[in-house]
Parts: structure tokens; C-alpha cells; sequence
């Protein structure tokens, strides 16, 4: 039991931090088509947000150090957003409707930021230390589920939540579904589809940001921290189905599941190969992912 309990948990783990690292991308690709290889860059500067806001505090406010975290999560959400946007307004919005230019000149601003964080930080990695009130675990059944997975599974169900309620409770957030149905028809109703399109990879971008400043709660973190997951964060959106909250959603708690499964009989990298043999024969059969998105545009 105790076993189940552990690999059960292990699985919910490793899909909420694809989740978190996936939402983002569901928006940017979902919407525009386009592939941006520089989100994992978005996690990475969340990431490092994480790290200086901790220097800040335990330099000048060291009573109130175990704080940082909290205040990293919007700081990393904003400081990444706003990178998104600057690169949607200066290179992304010249390259729609061109995706192989686009790949290209993402993963060229990729370079530029990885290069950017190990001249500022060095090219060593760099490791964050966990508040305090993250320390330790929860006992249930014998075994004990860390505080650090814990939290990173509820701000996963947290972001979930809150995406939900900002696409079908808000304007702008019936204005990004209207977009997504059929970009003609919503600019013949008024809607500006271009400011669309920049909130929406700004929003992607901070999501990104949001789940860098989580993956420094499992380890250290460096310049080529977000390349790590920029692989999987694609699996889980084409699988999930193009631009569907509940197909990301479903997908990366398979896909951690399903790692987690695999691993058990079998080493980490064959555990991923496995995976991603499963999830080929899967598009082989529906290669419109989980859940298809429905479209006014007649085929």
C-alpha cells in the first residue's frame, strides 16, 4: 500500500510540473501556430528571478527571507510575461503564417538568452535554497509525501483553476476562444486579433515563468534549465490537442503516469523512450490528440 501510495504520488508529481511547464505553450502554439523554441528560455528567466529575489531577501530583509518564495511566483510571472511580449512585437508578429521561420527565430533568441544568463550568472548552475515552511513531509500510510511536490501540485491545480475561470469568465479571455475558433470572423466582429495575440504570448510566457520559479523547489537551476523540458512541454500540448486546457491537462498527468510506470521495471532514459514510443503509435491513430479543437473553418 505504501508502495502504490508513493508511485501514485510520483506520477501526480511529474505531471504537475509538465502541466506547469506545458500551459504556457498550449496558449502560444494553440492560438498562432507558432512554435516557440525560446519558452523553455521563459522558465529559465523564471527561474533566475527565483534566485536574486532570494539574495535580495536574505541580503536586506533577513527576517522575512522565508517570504521570497512567495513574492517570486507573480515577479517571475511578470518579468517573464514581459519578455514574451517584447519578442512577440519585435520578431514574432513579422513571422506568422511562416513556422519555419519562426522555429528558427526563436531558437535563435534562445541563444541569445541562454548566453545573456552566463555572462549575468555565470555558466555554473546555481541552486536556491527552499523556504523553510517547504521543508519536510507529510506522513500518510507510513509513507511521506514532501511539502515541495505538494505545493507544486496545488499551484498547478491553482493555475488550472484560474486560466479556466480567466477563459470563460472574462473579456479578454472570451476574446482568446474567439480567436482560436476562427481568426477572420472574430477581426470581422471588432476584435483586435493582433492585441490578442500579444497578451496571449505574454500570458504564455509568464505561465512559463511560473513554472520555472517552481522547478527550483526540486534542484539547481542554470542556463540551459529550461531546454530540459521543451521536449516533453511539446509532447504534452500535441497530445493534449492543440490549444485544449483539459487535453494539457489530461496529457501530462498521462505522460507522468505512464513515466513513472515505465521506469519501474526499466532505467529513467529508457522509461522516456517508452513513452515517447506510446504517444508515436497514439497521433498514428488520432492525430488530432486527446481532444480535437472545434473550429468554425470547414476543412
Amino acid at each position: 500500500m505504501e508502495l502504490l501510495l508513493l508511485q501514485g504520488f510520483n506520477a501526480l508529481s511529474v505531471g504537475s510540473v509538465l502541466l506547469l511547464i506545458a500551459l504556457g505553450l498550449a496558449f502560444t502554439f494553440g492560438l498562432m501556430g507558432v512554435i516557440n523554441m525560446a519558452h523553455g528560455e521563459m522558465i529559465m528567466a523564471g527561474a533566475y528571478v527565483t534566485y536574486v529575489l532570494q539574495l535580495a531577501f536574505t541580503k536586506y530583509l533577513p527576517g522575512a527571507k522565508g517570504a521570497y518564495f512567495l513574492v517570486a511566483l507573480p515577479a517571475a510571472f511578470l518579468v517573464a510575461g514581459l519578455l514574451g511580449l517584447l519578442m512577440e512585437r519585435l520578431l514574432v508578429r513579422h513571422l506568422y503564417g511562416r513556422p519555419l521561420d519562426t522555429l528558427l527565430a526563436t531558437w535563435g533568441v534562445s541563444l541569445m538568452l541562454q548566453q545573456a544568463a552566463r555572462t549575468i550568472f555565470g555558466a555554473p548552475n546555481v541552486q536556491v535554497v527552499s523556504p523553510p515552511w517547504l521543508n519536510g513531509g507529510l506522513k500518510v500510510l507510513g509513507a511521506v509525501l514532501p511539502y515541495k511536490r505538494l505545493f507544486i501540485l496545488a499551484l498547478a491545480v491553482l493555475c488550472v483553476v484560474g486560466i479556466s475561470l480567466y477563459l470563460t469568465r472574462t473579456a479578454g479571455g472570451r476574446r482568446i476562444r474567439a480567436v482560436m475558433q476562427s481568426r477572420p470572423m472574430a477581426a470581422c466582429m471588432g476584435i483586435a486579433t493582433s492585441r490578442v495575440d500579444a497578451l496571449t504570448f505574454a500570458l504564455g510566457s509568464g505561465l512559463a515563468g511560473v513554472a520555472g520559479a517552481a522547478l527550483t523547489l526540486l534542484g539547481p537551476v542554470g542556463p540551459a534549465t529550461g531546454t530540459y523540458y521543451i521536449v516533453d512541454a511539446f509532447l504534452v500540448v500535441i497530445l493534449g490537442g492543440v490549444g485544449q486546457l483539459l487535453g494539457t491537462v489530461v496529457a501530462a498527468l498521462g505522460i507522468g503516469a505512464f513515466n513513472v510506470a515505465f521506469e519501474l521495471g526499466s532505467s529513467a532514459s529508457i522509461g522516456k523512450v517508452l513513452v515517447l514510443l506510446a504517444i508515436i503509435v497514439f497521433l498514428q491513430w488520432k492525430p488530432s490528440g486527446l481532444f480535437a479543437l472545434r473550429t468554425r473553418a470547414l476543412d
